[in-house]
């Protein structure tokens, strides 16, 4: 039997343990605590270490994985406290970006809002799609999106490292979400937000960026567990 990874190359060896490892680290299939041991990885991607490492550091850079003195690689772990803190800090950025352009003199059209369109498109086509990976990027991009509104770049860098390490929390949430009341609740509060940002109303704005349903499923443990 043919490996899927043979005859690729090490920058795609290198996106396909990335891409693996991150879609069973949101699933919860890699628990946060849990160590990543090299050799049991390497065997199961049947990729070389090289590639593996240079994957483990670019998660690294994501959050997503951290590097323990004497504890080796393992999920990151965070703590109830750091995520409502990030969620708190996302939605400081997300209502100082509205705050500083709305409301405008002439209502936002469909082309100012045309990147949080194709984003929650983008997150209506993946669970179609059952592609759980691409609606997780989709979600995070369109809050990025509503950020980029403002037209401030520092805004857009200060979110940027927030919403990695909120990968999983998010992720989770709107994956539980899914399951509690189905896809489409997920994806109607995201179209509230555009409705509200194409109504250049502040207060209904910020209304629907405060009672979004950020954190509505997460269980207060997210699931953590400390696995050796």
């Amino acid at each position: 039997m043919t490996s899927p990874t043979a005859g690729l190359h090490a920058p795609s060896l290198v996106e396909v343990a990335v891409r693996q490892l991150r879609a069973e680290i949101l699933a919860g299939e890699l628990r946060p605590g849990q160590r990543l041991i090299e050799d049991q990885i390497s065997l199961r991607f049947d990729i070389s270490r090289g590639p593996l490492r240079e994957a483990l550091r670019l998660l690294t850079q994501q959050g997503l994985v951290e590097h323990a003195p004497r504890r080796g690689v393992r999920v990151t772990e965070l703590s109830d406290t750091d995520v409502a803190q990030l969620f708190g800090i996302r939605l400081a950025l997300e209502q100082h970006a509205v705050r500083s352009v709305f409301p405008r003199p002439v209502p936002p059209g469909d082309a100012e809002l045309a990147g949080l369109h194709r984003w929650l498109d983008r997150m209506r086509d993946a669970e179609q799609d059952g592609d759980a990976l691409t609606k997780d990027d989709a979600h995070r991009a369109f809050h990025a999106a509503v950020v980029a509104l403002a037209g401030n770049r520092q805004l857009d860098l200060a979110l940027e490292p927030v919403l990695l390490k909120l990968q999983r929390p998010m992720a989770l949430n709107l994956r539980r979400e899914a399951q509690a009341l189905g896809p489409d609740e997920g994806l109607a509060r995201h179209q509230r937000i555009i409705d509200a940002l194409r109504s250049n109303d502040l207060d209904r704005i910020l209304h629907e960026l405060e009672h979004h349903g950020t954190r509505r499923f997460l269980p207060a443990s997210l699931l953590a567990s400390r696995a050796e």
